[in-house]
């Protein structure tokens, strides 16, 4: 792998200077891997390369970049072992879900994205001499996290690609061997030179560098709320799109009427990833009558969820990605056991464990929303249980977040279920355990962000908008 070379222009070139980050497998806390950081150098001529390329790539035909994109999605699909590898290494996922959720959420994106992209239309006739006309933005920076590292290179890199941007990746430094294996892919599909652009670097260099820069013309960011603060902040000068996926605190309304499984479903979902997803369900609301008994299951789904290191085969949950992460963890379950009562887990790693960065399923209970571990995102496989006893209440609970990325609503009685969704202040919400449709718009309210990806949703975020009259179709 590329891990020393960045990928600008379409080669592989030496970065401008020697500084490097070592890449931590977190089931051993042992180094895997050495990558190259950026400086400025390496991201003005990142840039540049894209900006050269963008007059090109954006007037090729529609057909030229399905192709280019089919292309990709073969060898994607023909390597998916190296890159389930790649992810299991870096960020700590156990080889079935880096096989089965990382890298499937990849595919399913990419064929999401070209099912859009098949009927997509970039110009329509607002009256008969009047068009409407969609074209690409322009010069993309994308930065991306390290917890689902393929699903979100990839909902930003290929809707950014098909609708004729250029871009510059920055992947996390945490996870980054995925993101230059990527880079491989990309090269081997065939994409003209500067249309796809990798740096390493961390988001006080390079992605600073990649904010504030006057040829980026687009950010696309999906990290902390923190982080997206800061990106905004830096982009403010040039006025550039800032397109944001954040953080949440997705609260699982549970009622007396759902179905036996809810409970155990909801803490299973809020421990999948080892709690590390943004629309995690953490805060799990539960009807009065059924409070007691949900606490006890909770607590049983907890002590059942098996953890170990990352390259073992099975069900279990691998460790969180850093120790940085693992302290944080820790922190805020010292913090809950003085707020609320520990049901199950707590702090220290899991019995059998004294090396890597494992943490045990935790569950709180009698936890109230002025609790910080109500309120703060904690990253990890820790969930807070609250009771409610109306309907109204339960909203309201759900609703007092800075947050508003995903919840979750689990009734028989289908009228409350649509009357409730529809009430709280999210991007998503879940119902009775039923995923989303490939395409559907993935993105947040408030503190959770500002965009949408996936599907046609995820095109529009790349494109801009023109009227052009006394139009005559060529």
């Amino acid at each position: 792998m590329n891990t020393q070379e960045f990928y600008i222009n379409g080669q592989w070139v030496a970065p401008n200077s020697a500084a490097t980050m070592d890449v931590i497998n977190p089931s051993t806390e042992e180094v895997c891997a050495t990558i190259a950081i950026g400086d400025q150098a390496d991201t003005d001529a990142a840039v540049a390369a894209a900006k050269a390329a963008f007059p090109a790539w954006s007037q090729t035909d529609k057909a030229d970049r399905v192709a280019l994109l089919q292309k990709f999605r073969d060898i994607y699909v023909s390597r998916a072992e190296d890159m389930a590898q790649a992810i299991s290494t870096e960020m700590g996922a156990p080889q079935q879900l880096a096989r089965v959720q990382q890298i499937g959420a990849g595919t399913w994106h990419i064929d999401g994205f070209l099912k859009a992209f098949d009927g997509f239309e970039f110009e329509k006739m607002h009256t008969p001499t009047e068009a409407t006309l969609l074209e690409p933005i322009g010069v993309c920076a994308l930065i991306t996290p390290w917890n689902w590292p393929m699903n979100q290179i990839i909902l930003k890199v290929i809707p950014a690609i098909a609708t004729g941007c250029t871009v510059v990746l920055k992947p996390s430094e945490v996870s980054p061997l995925s993101g230059i294996l990527f880079a491989e892919f990309m090269h081997e599909a065939g994409f003209p030179a500067g249309v796809f652009n990798l740096v390493n670097g961390d988001g006080p260099g390079v992605g600073s560098q990649l904010s504030c820069h006057p040829d980026v013309d687009m950010v696309s960011f999906t990290g902390s709320s923190r982080a997206g603060i800061a990106i905004s902040k830096a982009a403010a000068d040039t006025l550039k799109r800032v397109s944001l996926e954040l953080g949440g605190k997705g609260a699982n309304i549970i009622f007396a009427d759902a179905d036996e499984d809810a409970v155990n479903r909801g803490a299973a979902r809020c421990f999948r990833n080892s709690g590390q997803s943004c629309n995690a369900p953490t805060r799990m609301l539960v009807e009065r009558s059924r409070y007691d008994e949900a606490v006890i299951q909770a607590a049983a789904t907890a002590e059942a969820t098996r953890v170990g290191p990352a390259s073992e085969e099975g069900e279990h949950i691998g460790p969180v990605v850093s120790e940085a992460q693992f302290t944080k963890i820790q922190d805020l379950i010292e913090i809950g056991k003085k707020e609320a009562r520990l049901v199950a887990g707590g702090t220290g790693r899991p019995d059998g464990l004294n090396r890597g960065y494992f943490v045990r399923p935790t569950v709180f209970a009698d936890v109230n929303n002025d609790m910080e571990i109500a309120r703060t995102e904690i990253f990890g496989p820790v969930l807070s249980i609250i009771p409610f006893d109306t309907e109204e209440e339960a909203v309201a609970l759900a609703n007092d977040t800075v947050y508003g990325l995903t919840n979750y609503v689990q009734s028989s009685d289908d009228a409350k279920r649509m009357r409730v969704g529809r009430q709280l202040r999210s991007g998503m919400v879940e119902t009775n355990g039923k995923g989303f449709a490939q395409g559907s718009p993935f993105g947040g309210y408030k503190q959770s962000g500002n965009g949408r990806e996936g599907g046609a949703f995820g095109l529009h975020e790349f494109l801009e908008v023109k009227a052009l009259s006394g139009f005559v179709a060529e």
